[in-house]
């Protein structure tokens, strides 16, 4: 009985030594990090305020998932295609307010909280009878993120707003 403890506690041992090379990782500077990741969250707002989606899949995975307002959009391919990039042009503008946020590091991820109000200038469709309007809502976006070969990448993203509140 002794002799199968000894066995046992000597693998547990070299399993728990080979697990471990000894040497630490090196030290993550989370405000660069944070900063990195606020880049690429800026790319993306600057593109949508420029009512493109050109070059805004390099800030994305392949297969990142968008989620907006309840909805599953798919891949973030999927949301260009079918959603945003048909949308924009809708729309003379589209602003972003008030804006603030939130970056969480722990390597390899990121987690993002966005506040805002963002406001569109519609189109008048008069083939669908609408007129020229402006919307306005409150807005928030809560986002995954992972380093991958030295790039910070968008792998989920969840969208929601609501009425914004009246000056």
């Amino acid at each position: 009985m002794h002799y199968i403890k000894g066995v046992l506690l000597t693998t547990l041992l070299l399993l728990a030594a080979s697990c471990t090379t000894g040497e630490k990782a090196p030290p993550v500077d989370t405000a660069a990090e944070a900063k990195a990741v606020e880049s690429v969250l800026k790319q993306y707002k600057d593109a949508i305020q420029n009512l493109t989606v050109e070059g805004t899949d390099t800030l994305f995975t392949k297969e990142a998932q968008v989620y907006e307002s309840g909805g599953v959009e798919g891949t973030y391919g999927d949301y260009v295609a079918h959603h945003l990039g048909p949308e924009l042009d809708h729309f003379n503008s589209f602003t972003f307010s008030d804006y603030k946020v939130e970056v969480d590091i722990n390597m390899p991820w990121a987690f993002t909280t966005e506040t805002y109000v963002y406001t569109i200038d519609l189109k008048a469709n008069p083939e669908k009878g609408r007129k020229a309007m402006v919307i306005s809502r409150k807005g928030v976006a809560t986002s995954i993120l992972k380093k991958i070969d030295g790039r910070w990448k968008i792998i989920k993203t969840h969208t929601s707003a609501r009425n914004a509140p009246k000056h």
